[in-house]
């Protein structure tokens, strides 16, 4: 059954990221370009991830477990550290040189861009890096 539920909510997900033009690149750098062309449509969508988020957190907080687990699946750590600013940090400039993150990526492998490959690729790649280098924090 949770499987099930997964399936179905990143369908929805990535329905999200297609309806709202997350996965095009050229709206997400549009977007990032406030003092260029600046394009604030996607102010809408954080707009709406935040609102959604801030219901979630709070009915989190209302139950004891979740309707379809055992538990609650949340972060350990709490503390903003060097790893988790510097990891920010090169997520921003990817998604800011290309215009993609990982989300919009697998929504967008339905499209069949050659680009959303390369980077699909290169993503992978930096995250078996990652884990070759710091298997016991993963």
């Amino acid at each position: 059954m949770q499987s099930i539920i997964a399936l179905i909510c990143g369908l929805i997900f990535g329905c999200g990221l297609i309806l709202s033009g997350m996965t095009n690149p050229a709206n997400v750098l549009g977007f990032l370009d406030v003092v260029g062309a600046w394009k604030p449509a996607l102010l809408f969508v954080l707009g709406g991830a935040v609102c959604v988020a801030f219901v979630a957190v709070r009915l989190q907080k209302l139950m004891k477990r979740p309707l379809f687990a055992e538990s609650f699946q949340t972060p350990p750590r709490k503390t903003v550290d060097a790893r988790l600013v510097i990891g920010s940090c090169i997520f921003g400039l990817g998604w800011g040189l290309v215009g993609l993150c990982p989300g919009p990526v697998i929504a967008s492998l339905a499209l069949g861009s050659w680009q959303v490959w390369v980077f699909l690729a290169a993503m992978l790649a930096g995250m078996s890096f990652y884990r070759l280098f710091q298997p016991s924090k993963c």
